[in-house]
């Protein structure tokens, strides 16, 4: 089974999306959270554990997952899948860019 956290800024358009679309596979189980103060689900030491990929949704998200939770990610891969906040909820051009940029990383 393959731990996998997607992370956006107010976890509302593309990290649930991501859950949403992933959750489906096989051998996954994933969850998403932001790294926003104003977050739908606000990023906690806890997400973390057990992770082995971390994939977050621009550069400034990893710099910030770095700085505030830098000794609770632990031996999880961070990815970053450049995935600009221009889309809504399940946006299919977004569900597309998620398989094709996340697919490249899953066993």
């Amino acid at each position: 089974m393959q731990r996998i956290l997607f992370l956006c800024t107010a976890n509302k358009l593309r990290s649930p999306t991501a859950e949403q679309v992933f959750s489906q596979y096989p051998n996954l189980e994933v969850s998403s959270a932001g790294l926003g103060n104003d977050a739908a689900e606000p990023l906690t030491p806890e997400h973390l554990e057990g992770v082995d990929t971390i994939f977050v949704m621009e550069k400034a998200h990893r710099n910030k997952l770095s700085q505030r939770f830098k000794k609770h990610i632990g031996k999880a891969k961070v990815i970053c899948l450049n995935i600009p906040d221009e889309y809504a909820y399940m946006d299919p051009e977004l569900i597309t860019l998620l398989k094709t940029r996340v697919g490249l990383h899953l066993r």
